[in-house]
């Protein structure tokens, strides 16, 4: 029996991810008027681009009370050092859009520990948000 090399697949180098809501409440400028939503997804992305991280937008996410929701993705090799989704509450503001992009860029969850002040908005996952977020 041979031993040939395991094919890297996709899946397996996923990078970490961010996932920011833009349904019913989360990116509404009537809800949120002083949060610049255009402009958070705008620093999500460039950060992205550099630090070698996804930003993906989603409709709803859930928890509509906590708006903007932003859930980070631990990255393939971060899931498997123990890092799961972390969902961040209240990401209306550059500080909070700063942090979350610093933390992903470090590799995110099971990779690097979060910003302090960003583990003050952290939240608890929906029921079925596995579904709604990819994983």
């Amino acid at each position: 029996m041979s031993s040939a090399p395991r094919a890297v697949t996709a899946a397996s180098e996923r990078p970490c991810a961010v996932v920011v809501c833009r349904g019913c409440c989360c990116g509404d400028p009537a809800k949120h008027p002083g949060a610049d939503h255009r402009g958070q997804l705008e620093r999500l992305r460039a950060a992205a681009a550099e630090g070698g991280f996804e930003v993906r937008t989603s409709d709803c996410l859930g928890p509509c009370d906590q708006a903007n929701v932003v859930v980070v993705r631990p990255s393939a090799e971060g899931r498997r050092a123990g890092g799961r989704p972390t969902w961040i509450g209240f990401a209306l503001d550059e500080a909070c859009t700063d942090e979350v992009a610093e933390w992903a860029g470090a590799g995110g969850p099971g990779m690097a520990g979060p910003p302090l002040a960003l583990e003050l908005q952290m939240i608890r996952a929906p029921r079925g948000a596995r579904a709604r977020t990819g994983r």
